[in-house]
């Protein structure tokens, strides 16, 4: 079974080159409504109210959180597949959100998306070849008529398929071909940030490990920038340099990779960590699980004050009346260290919730 590789993992420490991608309150509703003939808006679901990140050239940001809690709408929302009802996406200095479709469109080839279901994101229909290519009618400055097919088995030839294979159909290849295909269709246009929303889940075990170390690997070769969003906390580990953990639309923690994982400070994040399945016996005999009570509030009608204190065991009247505040916890600013970063908790606290192990 191949390995997330541990030279891979470590090989983008985080930048400090300007942030290529700027995300400040953004904020999606779904209105809800009721009746046939005269539809009346009786309320929203809240699925996105409020995040706030930023994304580093050569940067991988992992988003995690539980299903349901924004993530994919984020994700559409960085490519304009769904209009924001709030809120600004700054790419290079520039709001897209109030861009000119004209304009838009000259953005689009700088942000591509890799979708999740490698099944349902490739058209039966059309080969191989002609999905890749499908870029190129969009943008024919990109690759001139003339060149197009080379330029594709090229690209198939860079995410390890035979550029034999230009003229077969999707139903011809594995999950974890496919999802291949949708990278590689992700890179026609050689964009500068790639949105890859659970680009593994749908796969096994093994083919994971090697779609993450083929994106890394990408990474490397042609300076990209991601936006990672998956359930499972290893994978994010793996290939992130920073992780913004989500729930019921907020971001509740960001920061490097070790600070969530090692020193994190919100109880949600602390709780999330405590369910990761740990491989060594004694380890996992010796870790405290956190069991959540209660189920996640609708989005519809979200909590007052802090949106996870309903489930949470330090929730106090405070949690009720005020919402936390994305920022470093002022018990942590003085002492500085690895859990100085951001959480939005009143009582935030270290809480070490993965054992150590021989291996870093």
């Amino acid at each position: 079974m191949p390995e997330l590789t541990k030279e891979i993992a470590d090989a983008h420490p985080t930048p400090t080159a300007e942030p290529i991608l700027e995300v400040r309150g953004l904020v999606k509703h779904f209105p809800l409504t009721q009746g046939i003939l005269f539809k009346k808006q009786i309320g929203a679901v809240k699925a996105v109210d409020g995040v706030d990140f930023d994304l580093g050239a050569g940067e991988t940001l992992g988003i995690v959180g539980e299903s349901g809690c924004g993530k994919s709408t984020v994700a559409k929302l960085l490519v304009n597949l769904e209009q924001p009802t709030a809120g600004e996406i700054r790419y290079k200095g520039e709001d897209i959100t109030k861009l000119s479709a004209r304009a838009l469109k000259a953005v689009r080839r700088n942000i591509q998306m890799v979708f999740q279901d490698p099944y349902t994101s490739l058209n039966p229909r059309m080969t191989v070849g002609d999905i890749i290519g499908e870029p190129y009618e969009i943008h024919p400055e990109v690759a001139p008529k003339g060149s197009r097919r080379q330029k594709v088995q090229e690209l198939l030839d860079v995410v390890g398929l035979n550029p034999e294979y230009i003229n077969r159909y999707p139903h011809q290849f594995s999950g974890g071909q496919r999802q291949r295909i949708g990278i590689a269709r992700g890179l026609a246009l050689r964009p500068e940030i790639i949105v890859a929303d659970e680009p593994v889940s749908a796969l096994d075990v093994s083919v994971q490990a090697q779609v993450v170390n083929l994106l890394e690997k990408l990474q490397d070769e042609f300076g990209l920038s991601y936006v990672f969003i998956a359930h499972d906390l290893s994978i994010v580990r793996h290939i992130s340099d920073r992780v913004g953990v989500m729930y019921l639309g907020r971001i509740v923690e960001i920061g490097s990779d070790r600070q969530i994982y090692e020193h994190p400070t919100h109880p949600y994040t602390q709780a999330l960590l405590s369910a990761v399945p740990v491989p060594d016996p004694d380890a996992r005999l010796h870790r405290e699980r956190i069991i959540l009570s209660g189920d996640v509030p609708s989005p519809a009608n979200p909590p007052s004050g802090c949106r996870f204190r309903t489930r949470c065991w330090k929730a106090q009247e405070r949690c009720e009346l005020e919402v936390p505040e994305l920022a470093v916890p002022a018990v942590f600013r003085l002492e500085g260290g690895p859990a100085a970063h951001p959480s939005a908790c009143h009582f935030a606290e270290e809480k070490q919730v993965v054992p150590e192990t021989d291996e870093t």
